[in-house]
């Protein structure tokens, strides 16, 4: 009878796991994902953590909340990747249990903390799951904290912005000979053959010109930045035609992060936004993302 039940076991684990064993050289090496499983009333959606050997480190005002080298990275469907950390590596004097609780299907009823340093109060700043649900990764001993309210975010000693860095996530940036050319309002507003192609998991290729080779004179600065985890943070150009002006249509890293370091200085059009780009003659597919819609 117990083997019987065995058997069982091991038979529902292999039907919920994420990856079918005959499929598992297709994807990924890591061997973690073999182990992970689906909700039983959420087929199809996933959560589960990795270890993270960075040291991490979370900045309040002037003043260190949270210091480890054992954070895990939690990851969700439909979800950026997170950061919790350990709460013993978590400057717990700070923390001020609130009266706001959140409630999650796929990890419980969530605490919510303010954080108070005695220079600097942060309301609803963090939260912790001190009861995860049934399926939800071991997080009752790790706290996360809200990526916007903290002022300053640490991975070893680099400064890191948005969210946590996802390590499935690849950039590389390829120098290219091929001839790019940036339509916009019926007028040619760049043609280069010195761009930089940048190739980002999950996101469209984006074409890195250099400025002596785009309508200058279109250009006007503007005051809008924008940060990324993997490229750093970044400045913005107006673009006006003879018919219209479009606000931040072209950005540029001046002092990116240094895997990204091949575009420094280097502009881009906003695709989705121009009228088309030709790459050797051939108008390149646009791709849908949130700059769609105008959301950078």
């Amino acid at each position: 009878m117990v083997a019987r039940r065995n058997l069982a076991a091991n038979d529902e684990k292999r039907t919920t796991s994420i990856r079918k064993p005959h499929l598992r050289g297709r994807g990924p090496h890591f061997p973690l994902l073999d182990t992970i499983v689906q909700y039983e009333f959420e087929p199809g959606y996933v959560a589960f953590t990795m270890p993270s050997p960075k040291r991490l480190r979370v900045q309040v005002g002037p003043m260190i909340v949270a210091d480890t080298t054992k954070a895990l990275v939690f990851y969700e469907s439909d979800h950026l990747p997170v950061y919790y950390f350990p709460v013993s590596d978590v400057r717990e004097e700070f923390l001020l249990p609130s009266r706001t609780t959140t409630e999650d299907p796929f990890k419980g009823v969530a605490t919510h903390y303010s954080l108070n340093t005695g220079i600097t109060l942060v309301e609803d700043g963090a939260w912790r799951y001190l009861d995860p649900v049934k399926g939800c990764p071991p997080i009752a001993d790790y706290i996360s904290f809200y990526w916007p309210k903290m002022t300053h975010w640490y991975e070893e000693d680099e400064e890191i912005f948005v969210h946590a860095r996802d390590p499935f996530r690849r950039v590389d940036c390829l120098p290219s000979s091929r001839r790019v050319q940036v339509i916009l309002d019926g007028e040619q507003v760049a043609d280069s053959r010195r761009g930089v192609f940048l190739f980002e998991t999950g996101h469209p290729v984006r074409h890195y010109l250099p400025i002596s080779d785009t309508r200058l004179d279109m250009f006007s600065p503007s005051r809008y930045i924008s940060r990324c985890p993997y490229k750093g943070i970044s400045n913005y150009y107006h673009v006006t035609t003879a018919t219209k002006r479009r606000e931040n249509l072209v950005w540029y890293y001046p002092e990116p992060v240094h895997e990204a370091e091949r575009i420094k200085g280097l502009v881009c059009f906003h695709h989705e936004l121009v009228d088309k780009i030709l790459v050797d003659g051939v108008e390149i597919p646009k791709e849908a993302t949130a700059a769609s819609d105008g959301y950078f």
